[in-house]
């Protein structure tokens, strides 16, 4: 007995097409793409720092420090309890041209910080960034 045997179908991939469609794209890119044309430019030195003059770099600054208890010192004097806000006043009458930065303990209690703000802004004194002394101690676990 003869069993009929399944004719085998030769799996072939249409390759002509693929290369139609590889080609119309590559045309697509081709003409769409827009070329950078080369910019004209303009040959510039910019300045350094060490060529201004030294005066005009660095600006006198005062500090207003916060310790980690809450103590005040401006300019290295300390600065009773209540009497911010007429210390601040005699130190803009004095020099009214220089800038005051406030720099603050990581432990000097936050409600210090603002009452010093607060002051800060009733007097109209504009202060530089504030900065914050890191103890050096590695933190506890």
């Amino acid at each position: 007995m003869q069993f009929a045997r399944p004719v085998k179908k030769n799996s072939v991939v249409p390759i002509v097409p693929m290369i139609d469609i590889l080609f119309i794209l590559l045309i697509f890119f081709i003409v769409s793409t827009n070329f950078k044309r080369p910019r004209h430019q303009m040959q510039i030195t910019l300045p350094t720092a060490k060529d201004l003059p030294t005066e005009t770099v660095m600006a006198e600054m005062s500090v207003l420090a916060i310790d980690g208890s809450g103590n005040l010192a401006l300019e290295g004097a300390a600065i009773p309890e209540g009497l911010l806000d007429s210390y601040l006043e005699a130190w803009r009458k004095i020099n009214p041209q220089r800038t005051l930065e406030v720099e603050a303990d990581e432990k000097a209690p936050f409600g210090k910080m603002v009452e010093v703000w607060g002051a800060l802004t009733r007097v109209g004194i504009k202060v530089m960034p504030t900065r914050a002394k890191v103890s050096s101690a590695a933190p506890a676990p």
